[in-house]
């Protein structure tokens, strides 16, 4: 895989078939993608024909969870470029989730703590995250419902009358 030469005029872009665009890009940098039978959608950033930058999208119903973004800096290269490259990525995908009704979207830090909160999420619990998405490489997690830091358990998981010591 060649890398970026600079990080100027990057373009960002919906991946035609994410599931497999964005796997050599994925293996390059050791992140872990998702089959491609499960990847929803993706988007890619390109230095002129080269995809220098992805993040992918799995979805259960109105729950989603983001892996990546993965960017391939060039060597030496100045790091702040690349966050914002991942951010963009990261807007990207806001802005399709909202349009597809996602309610809540979940991303695993890998270090871009930064990029996260700037966007609006927060780290939650993992038993926030739905059985079909569980079981993902990655330590720690983030939620984003709408932007919002307002973030509620309440009418999920289980039906806590069963529960007499929680009512």
């Amino acid at each position: 895989m060649e890398r970026s030469k600079g990080w100027n005029g990057l373009s960002f872009r919906p991946l035609a078939d994410p599931g497999r665009e964005a796997r050599d890009l994925f293996s390059f940098v050791g992140a872990w993608a998702p089959p491609a039978a499960d990847v929803t959608t993706g988007w890619g950033a390109w230095d002129g024909e080269t995809l220098v930058g992805a993040a992918l999208l799995e979805r259960d119903g109105t729950t989603a969870l983001l892996h990546g973004p993965a960017i391939a800096a060039p060597p030496g290269a100045d790091l702040e470029p690349a966050l914002d490259a991942a951010a963009s990525l990261v807007a990207l995908a806001i802005a399709s989730v909202e349009a597809a009704k996602v309610e809540t979207l979940f991303a695993r830090p890998q270090g871009l703590d930064r990029v996260w909160v700037r966007l609006g999420f927060i780290p939650v619990p993992e038993a926030e995250l739905p059985e079909a998405l569980r079981d993902r490489p990655g330590i720690g997690l983030f939620g984003w419902r709408g932007g919002s830091a307002l973030w509620s358990a309440a009418g999920r998981g289980r039906d806590r009358r069963a529960f007499p010591a929680l009512r």
